[in-house]
């Protein structure tokens, strides 16, 4: 195609750059493709009301602008649906008028200034009482919290878990506010057959989206966690659909989603190993999740013995809840994605304990025994006599024989359930060990304060917007609170 190009007088573009920027702007509507000192301006008032994220004033209306300035316009009642006839998405006259107005109330009233490093977590309702009162004293450090919440029922309405509009919850969110921290639960799912069912009916996914944007606007929440784990690939664009149709529901409120880690394929498969066709059949589209979620949290643990990579590269035993190494390459990964100013990364501060056979010439086996809290792993240390120290993934751990301990095993009491316990029988390849390999042993692993700032300085360096540490129970290491900062 030729290209004209007209040469402007110097008086005309003497006339151009004298003009007031709200004149400027004006000159034309504005929508995805464009670009120009209009679109500077465009950027520069989204960013001014915590729409954008600071430095993405960058002259080109991408998908980033067009995202946050739907944002906006769904807020302020313009328009919140896909229509070329509302103009959503396209920064036309009323949002031009809207926009030059005062400073908006985007999300919630608690809403950070724009690239603020957030520090939040999960309460598990099965420990709300120790988990409010953990948090409480330390609400100052946190941006949200995430009661642990709601879950499903089989027919696709919700049932609260909880019982967040009791005690000790209503005292505990009305602090929260006060503390201009946002309170968002979270809706738990995993049963991936009954996900698919739901939210393929458009009749049942509507009710869902319906009676979730509802409660969270009767209980004054700021927004609410969608975390649906499980799911199948066959799910994944009925998923999309759903957060859209959420999105159009929620106004003001935050969507906050907490998903799977994906892993890259280099650490799934060996080196020369045939990678399946359906490996990269996913379940979440993240490319959607951008689109439709305020902050995208990565449930960056669990790890075990999943990361072939590392199995070879560090020394035995390792079976970490999440390798620093690990995380940074989840994240990494999503950040392809997902705007990293959204992205949230997961970090735990339970453990694991495993039940380790070594494997003639072949590395071990690790089996998943249970989940824990810190104080059912130091009651063993101390009964044996052992002092703790750092693993190879720099978690602090030990192993020990079983048959001392014939005795001693959780209950259920100490041990803690978690958003996603993949883990079952596996074989690691990892070589070295500090222990007597000839017999099984125990080996215990699990995330303390020193692991969590880890992750921290992880988050920091990668830019991402923060973390959200699962779980807040009272059973974590206190030391914990020192690090959030």
């Amino acid at each position: 195609m030729k290209r004209i190009f007209i040469v402007a007088s110097p008086i005309f573009l003497s006339l151009f750059f004298l003009l007031p920027a709200n004149t400027l702007a004006a000159l034309r509507s504005l929508s995805l493709g464009l670009s120009g000192n209009d679109v500077v301006l465009l950027q520069n008032a989204l960013i001014d009301k915590g729409y954008l994220p600071l430095g993405k004033n960058t002259g080109y209306f991408g998908l980033t602008t067009q995202t946050a300035l739907k944002k906006f316009q769904c807020d302020q009642g313009i328009a919140c649906a896909d229509s070329t006839v509302s103009g959503y998405g396209i920064y036309g006259p009323r949002t031009r008028t809207a926009l030059a107005g005062k400073s908006s109330s985007a999300g919630s009233a608690s809403m950070p200034k724009a690239n603020t490093f957030e520090f939040s977590g999960w309460i598990p309702y099965w420990r709300s009482a120790t988990g409010t009162q953990d948090v409480l004293p330390h609400l100052s450090k946190l941006t949200s919290v995430m009661p642990f919440g709601y879950t499903v029922k089989n027919d696709g309405t919700l049932a609260d878990t909880a019982h967040l509009t009791e005690e000790p919850w209503k005292s505990f969110i009305a602090t929260a506010k006060k503390n201009k921290v946002r309170v968002v639960p979270t809706v738990m799912w995993g049963n991936g057959d009954s996900i698919h069912r739901i939210l393929s009916n458009t009749k049942t996914r509507i009710a869902l989206e319906d009676e979730i944007a509802n409660i969270v606007k009767k209980n004054g929440f700021d927004g609410i966690d969608i975390d649906f784990e499980a799911k199948k690939h066959e799910t994944i664009n009925y998923y999309s659909t759903f957060l859209k149709g959420l999105h159009q529901r929620m106004g003001k409120k935050w969507i906050y989603c907490t998903i799977e880690a994906r892993m890259p394929l280099s650490d799934r498969y060996s080196p020369g190993a045939v990678i399946p066709a359906d490996a990269m059949d996913y379940a979440n589209d993240y490319v959607q999740i951008n689109k439709y979620c305020d902050r995208v949290e990565i449930m960056a643990y669990d790890q075990g013995v999943i990361s072939l990579r590392l199995n070879k590269a560090r020394m035995a035993p390792y079976a970490p809840v999440a390798d620093p190494a690990w995380v940074e390459s989840l994240v990494t990964l999503a950040m392809q994605s997902i705007d990293k100013n959204k992205i949230v990364i997961g970090v735990p501060t339970y453990g694991y304990e495993y039940e380790v056979t070594p494997i003639l010439g072949d590395g071990y086996k690790y089996k998943v025994l249970w989940p824990f809290n810190l104080k059912y792993a130091t009651n063993i240390a101390s009964q044996l006599g052992v002092t703790p120290s750092r693993t190879s993934a720099n978690e602090i751990g030990f192993s020990y024989d079983p048959k001392v301990l014939a005795t001693i095993a959780p209950t259920g009491g100490e041990s803690t359930q978690t958003q996603q316990v993949i883990i079952a029988n596996a074989v690691a390849e990892n070589a070295g060990s500090q222990v007597d390999t000839s017999q099984p042993f125990n080996f215990l692993s699990w995330s303390d304060a020193q692991a969590i700032a880890d992750k921290i300085a992880l988050a920091r360096k990668l830019g991402v917007r923060g973390v959200a540490v699962f779980k807040f129970d009272g059973g974590e290491d206190q030391g914990i609170w020192n690090v959030l900062k």
